[in-house]
């Protein structure tokens, strides 16, 4: 069996996460410790105790999820089972590529910690609250929403943002472009088109004041080259140059996360199983809405990780 390690993105996050497997393993807790550290605010307290508007804030998500990843992570080097030896590849949905980076080695986790952080302030600061908004179109093929924001726009900003499986295709926008896509999308036979609950719109030429936050930020790190290849988002293809991850991240701010074409990349390197690492099982989902011979787990709680780890 080929193993590919995915880690999930914004929309995973759930008050509690990571709890127990802080309370069981000392690696993992020590974790939240050195997240809680880099960021000099008490995240962990957020996401174990605060409210889910608090914890649904972009800047405390972000790096939230990746802490949850890495602690499974740490959990599983911890019982002697490496990255390297147990996955051919890794990838992340939007954020999640940073956890997938930081898993592999290229990123500290107190760094990635604090770019999240950063990504996530970035982000909201570069649209007004009200002003942009996201969707998801479930139903057409990504042309056809492609097609429909084309005719949307009207002098406005909407795209497709996230390609996450056949017929599941989020857009991003100003709102009124998004607003107007939803109900072109209907009519072009779109089974249904939601306003996700998100506070900016994400992943579309608007975020480029955030792109260029995060090109300085990224200036500044120590990027290594990762233990096994990234399936980078706006490629859908294996990437390990520091200097190309580094661009891409960039580039991943405005540009679209091509996941059911990065699911569809690795199957044809010869994946066979995907698991997931972190909170939430959105990623297992569309893995299997995308290829249904993919065989998938879930890594999140103390018991899932010892389950899996008796498998290998």
């Amino acid at each position: 069996m080929t193993r590919a390690l995915v880690f999930p993105g914004q929309g995973s996050q759930f008050i509690g996460m990571g709890k127990s497997l802080a309370d069981a393993e000392d690696a993992a807790r020590l974790v939240f410790e050195e997240v809680d550290d880099a960021l000099s605010q008490k995240l962990s307290k957020i996401m174990w105790e605060g409210s889910d508007d608090e914890l649904r804030l972009t800047e405390n998500t972000q790096p939230a999820l990746m802490a949850v990843s890495m602690a499974v992570i740490r959990t599983l080097e911890a019982g002697g089972v490496n990255v390297a030896g147990i996955a051919s590849h890794v990838a992340g949905h939007s954020l999640g590529e940073y956890s997938a980076l930081a898993a592999t080695g290229a990123f500290s986790v107190a760094d990635t910690a604090r770019l999240l952080k950063l990504r996530g302030q970035a982000m909201q600061r570069a649209v007004p609250v009200g002003e942009g908004a996201m969707a998801a179109i479930l139903g057409l093929s990504l042309d056809d929403v492609k097609a429909v924001a084309e005719e949307a726009a009207q002098g406005d900003v909407v795209v497709a943002a996230n390609d996450n499986a056949d017929g599941q295709v989020v857009i991003s926008g100003h709102k009124a472009a998004v607003v107007r896509a939803i109900d072109m999308a209907k009519e072009k036979g779109a089974k249904r088109g939601v306003l996700l609950p998100v506070s900016a719109p994400f992943h579309c030429p608007l975020m480029q004041p955030a792109a260029d936050e995060m090109k300085a930020a990224l200036a500044d790190v120590s990027i290594e080259r990762p233990c096994l290849p990234v399936i980078a988002n706006v490629l859908a293809a294996p990437i390990s140059e520091p200097k190309g991850i580094s661009n891409l991240l960039v580039e991943q701010i405005t540009g679209a996360v091509r996941w059911r074409e990065s699911v569809g990349s690795m199957s044809s390197l010869g994946v066979t199983q995907m698991v997931e690492v972190g909170a939430g099982k959105v990623l297992s989902g569309l893995a299997r809405r995308i290829d249904r011979s993919l065989a998938t787990a879930n890594l999140q709680e103390p018991a899932d990780i010892e389950a899996f780890a008796a498998t290998l």
